[in-house]
């Protein structure tokens, strides 16, 4: 399968159109919000495509993805996007609205397994077998054709896994319970960000 990957350096171009349902991952130099600082942002319609934005990381000054990502007439597709979230709002300054996240949806949905990684949802739904060799790997400097592959492969098939994920939801009574969650995933953000890790409902 061939995919058109495009890296751009700082901001997605003045005269892009994305559509109104994309897929957003975010690159990090690791897991600390406040020490490891949000390196890349890549982007996919759906359509075989991945716009990778090498963000500065002295101003991070980047209007047209952040419009992007505050437009509330687009859906975002994000896995996992506690930790996305949480290095957007620190290091670009914005809230992203309009979310779907297909772990949460994953894990609601899939309670025929425990694993719901995004490599395992992939070989699922697309018998696609996504190496993942370079998720722990440098993304602060200049970006090798394999790691750009690795980015695109993070968002090229977030639509059609959420797409499958939903109608599970929807069969079995679970979309409600979905939608409740991705109302919570702010919260659970902010608390990420005020260094609350622990799940605060336990006893």
């Amino acid at each position: 399968m061939n995919f058109e990957i495009k890296l751009h350096k700082n901001d997605l171009p003045d005269d892009l159109e994305l559509g109104n349902l994309i897929a957003v991952d975010g690159e990090f130099m690791g897991l600390n919000v406040k020490r490891d600082p949000l390196c890349l942002i890549q982007i996919s319609t759906g359509n075989n495509d991945a716009h990778i934005i090498q963000l500065d990381r002295k101003s991070y000054n980047a209007p047209n993805l952040k419009k992007l990502l505050t437009n509330n007439n687009v859906m975002k597709i994000f896995h996992y996007g506690r930790a996305d979230l949480a290095h957007i709002k620190y290091y670009l300054k914005i809230k992203v609205t309009n979310i779907l996240d297909t772990k949460i949806a994953s894990k609601l949905a899939r309670s025929y397994s425990d694993n719901h990684s995004l490599k395992t949802l992939i070989k699922e739904f697309k018998n696609i077998d996504v190496s993942k060799q370079f998720q722990s790997s440098d993304f602060g400097g200049e970006l090798s054709p394999a790691q750009l592959k690795y980015c695109a492969n993070d968002v090229i098939f977030l639509h059609d896994i959420h797409k499958k994920l939903e109608e599970i939801l929807i069969r079995e009574n679970r979309y409600n319970l979905y939608s409740s969650c991705l109302k919570f995933l702010e919260t659970r953000v902010e608390l990420d960000l005020a260094s609350f890790k622990d799940d605060i409902w336990s006893h």
